[in-house]
């Protein structure tokens, strides 16, 4: 099993959480988004949405988009729930993740801190709207942390892993957490998890030692 991904995505580090989770063995083939790694010829033959992470099974398959791979290495595992009812509970707030959390937290994350140049006019005024919109995501999941330890069922899930990855880095994009305490409790439960590990972490990376 191979996971291509970048190093710095938190999209990736979703998936690299849950195998470490797992004790699942891969090989890690790093690639730099900002250097257009994902759009040559060869990846694009992977993947031709271009993106990471993609994981390649060992029969040759492949499967894109970080929260569908989540899905599918969660199966039969205590990561994804065997009641109905919790299930689509956890991909509910996959989807949220994606929809209202991801698109304005991570975004920003990237333009700030990683990808290295100036933003433009349109891309300033686009980060006061993104910091809005997402301090606003941060605030639901504030409230629903309020009276409850984990996102779904009142244990560590995929919806977790999902939500943890940007969140925890999210003062990289300028998000002050300091106004969200539950938030805050949750992200300490998620580092006391079993063989959790650091988003500078992957098969062969010095924060894997």
């Amino acid at each position: 099993m191979k996971l291509y991904d970048d190093p710095r995505s938190g999209n990736g580090y979703k998936v690299r959480l849950l195998l470490a989770h797992l004790g699942r063995a891969y090989e890690y083939v790093p690639l730099d988004v900002a250097k257009s790694e994902t759009r040559t010829p060869e990846f694009l033959a992977k993947n031709a949405n271009g993106k990471i992470p993609l994981l390649e099974l060992d029969d040759g398959r492949f499967l894109p988009e970080s929260n569908a791979i989540l899905y599918f290495l969660a199966q039969a595992t205590p990561y994804w729930p065997a009641d109905s009812f919790e299930q689509a509970e956890v991909l509910q707030w996959l989807c949220f993740e994606q929809y209202s959390h991801e698109p304005n937290i991570a975004t920003v994350r990237y333009w700030v801190s990683i990808r290295g140049t100036e933003l433009s006019r349109v891309e300033r005024e686009l980060v006061l709207q993104k910091r809005e919109n997402g301090l606003r995501a941060l605030g639901v999941m504030d409230a629903h942390l309020a009276s409850r330890s984990f996102f779904v069922g009142d244990r560590y899930t995929i919806a977790d892993i999902g939500l943890y990855a940007y969140t925890h880095v999210a003062d990289e994009g300028g998000f002050d957490l300091a106004k969200y305490p539950a938030v805050r409790r949750w992200l300490d439960r998620v580092r006391t998890q079993p063989k959790h590990v650091r988003i500078d972490a992957w098969p062969g990376s010095p924060g894997a030692r």
